[in-house]
């Protein structure tokens, strides 16, 4: 079942529910399927992993959000950034723990015959292809760099 459907399907159940939280988290979902589908340059059909994209996106934005709101001191702002960041991780896949990342990325590294870190470029791309979404390119290069050293 592809995304948008879920989505929608869930839409429905959030209404019968009366689940204000989910709903608006769902809908800002599934606005930004809607937009990347209608985008220029785009066919109109999204593959997983831009789905993952759009939603670690989101996610990203939430996190932002909650920092800032924490910090000018608005707590209620900040619950429902929260409460929003939880609707949306549910469709994100499961992160890679630390020790799963390093496992991957020697795995990775060995496959590249990457051995100083003027190598780390190829690793990391092969690396984003492995775990759209499922691990942060920020992560990934910080630990691919440390393992390179």
């Amino acid at each position: 079942m592809s995304l948008e459907i879920k989505i929608n399907d869930d839409i429905k159940e959030a209404m019968r529910a009366k689940d204000q939280a989910a709903l608006r988290s769902l809908r800002a979902i599934k606005s930004a399927i809607l937009l990347a589908k209608t985008s220029e340059g785009n066919s109109g059909d999204l593959t997983e992993a831009d789905e993952i994209k759009i939603l670690s996106k989101l996610a990203k934005q939430r996190n932002d959000s909650i920092n800032i709101f924490v910090q000018q001191n608005r707590p209620d702002l900040a619950q429902t950034e929260r409460e929003e960041l939880q609707i949306i991780e549910r469709y994100l896949p499961q992160k890679l723990t630390s020790d799963e990342l390093i496992a991957a990325l020697k795995q990775i590294i060995a496959q590249t015959g990457a051995t100083s870190p003027k190598e780390m470029g190829k690793v990391i791309a092969e690396a984003n292809k492995q775990f759209a979404g499922r691990a942060d390119g920020k992560t990934i290069a910080e630990t691919v760099k440390q393992l390179l050293q």
